[in-house]
């Protein structure tokens, strides 16, 4: 069974997860905040990235926000040590969201009128990802009508308006102009993705890894599936809003995702067993584990002596799990299928797509340079049942597993 539903309010937080972040911090006493605003992202499960004025560098330090973050603050064009370029459009086009936090009245002026002299701007003006902003000011800076004119205009340009709160404010006056607390922003991030998550609501079952069958209790018959593939895939199932059980063979990998509830197996009759129990409840399957195709028929209870130059083993079929899952399929369940394959592979890839019941099979094949076990890389085809085949470039298994899923995403909106 799966486990019990999150809550809408939870899983709006749990969709922080897996997303890059920026972290934009301008010259302003709430800087300070900055340093629990990357924490909680971090700890929420985002790649966070930290950008600074000059001027911000005189509220928090930069080393605080590198070792939140986990990684170099940047606020200059150039690395002045090295001499290298901190390429601002590269950064732009990295992050799932900006948020600029604190936004003070200088930097909401130059965002409102196009001046780009800092490298926070150049992040802002490059990014094609959304933009929230958590304006901190005093009072009377905040209520002037040139600030309220930038806000507006900001918000006019797309941006996301983060409101500041009511309460004391640095100079001693009591009103409007505190930075919306970082649990607040944490929160209006999570809304705006949770909103956005495709397979928000969906139950998904992934299988992982490779299994081993035992000869006695030392050996066994298995392959070298590290199940990198499909931990990417159930991650990224989970990005979506998906809630996920992981079923993987032995491997070393573990994921912390809040979305996933991992099962360990070892034997093709374990991973069975637990994709059968959970499978009706399902609506996305990816049978991306590696399952041993056979089995010894019998067990030795001892460790089997070298006694002669040769050993005959007589060895059974596994449980046919892609069979098995695809004879009870209903109507609107998605099943994906992996074939690896070292010759014929279009005709092998095909004919197990039909047999097994599967919506989609994704093929790789040994042959292709930085595909298959092993690798931190993939190179797929993806065949419909319809015989529709894309194929997609060598990419590493993160990337693979995106493209995997928003082809399950689109098979799940037009059911």
């Amino acid at each position: 069974m799966f486990g019990k539903r999150i809550p809408q309010s939870q899983r709006f937080t749990l969709m922080i997860s897996g997303k890059k972040i920026i972290v934009a911090v301008s010259g302003s006493i709430a800087a300070y905040k900055s340093a629990l605003l990357v924490r909680l992202l971090v700890k929420a499960g985002a790649e966070v990235r930290v950008v600074m004025t000059p001027a911000a560098k005189d509220f928090v330090t930069p080393l605080t926000l590198s070792t939140l973050s986990k990684h170099p603050v940047l606020s200059e064009f150039t690395n002045g040590s090295e001499g290298l370029w901190n390429n601002h459009v590269e950064l732009g086009l990295w992050a799932d969201a900006l948020v600029i936090a604190p936004a003070s009245a200088n930097t909401l002026a130059k965002m409102a009128s196009g001046v780009c002299d800092n490298l926070l701007l150049a992040v802002y003006f490059s990014a094609r990802c959304p933009v929230f902003f958590a304006p901190a000011m005093d009072l009377d800076m905040l209520q002037h009508p040139a600030t309220q004119k930038n806000i507006q205009t900001v918000i006019g340009f797309g941006n996301r308006l983060i409101k500041s709160n009511y309460g004391v404010l640095a100079s001693g006056l009591v009103g409007d102009g505190r930075m919306a607390e970082p649990e607040e922003i944490v929160e209006a991030l999570s809304r705006y993705f949770g909103e956005r998550a495709k397979l928000s609501g969906k139950k998904a079952l992934v299988t992982a890894g490779p299994t081993y069958e035992a000869l006695d209790p030392v050996r066994f018959i298995g392959n070298h599936s590290t199940g990198k593939m499909g931990f990417a895939i159930a991650e990224e199932l989970a990005n979506q809003g998906a809630l996920v059980r992981l079923i993987a063979g032995p491997t070393q990998l573990q994921t912390t995702h809040p979305n996933i509830e991992l099962t360990k197996v070892v034997s093709a009759e374990e991973m069975c067993k637990a994709s059968m129990g959970v499978f009706a409840e399902t609506d996305i399957t990816v049978l991306s584990a590696a399952v041993a195709d056979y089995k010894p028929v019998t067990k030795a209870d001892q460790k089997i002596k070298k006694t002669s130059d040769q050993l005959t083993i007589e060895l059974t079929k596994t449980h046919d799990i892609a069979a098995q899952l695809g004879s009870q399929k209903r109507n609107g369940q998605v099943m994906v299928g992996f074939a690896l394959e070292t010759e014929n592979e279009r005709a092998n890839a095909l004919k197990k797509l039909n047999t097994k019941n599967l919506d989609f099979i994704v093929l790789n094949s040994l042959n292709d340079a930085g595909a298959g076990f092993g690798h931190d890389t993939n190179k797929i085809s993806i065949i419909s049942k319809t015989g529709e085949e894309q194929k997609f470039s060598l990419k590493s298994k993160k990337e693979v597993a995106k493209d995997i899923v928003d082809i399950i995403v689109k098979a799940v909106s037009h059911d």
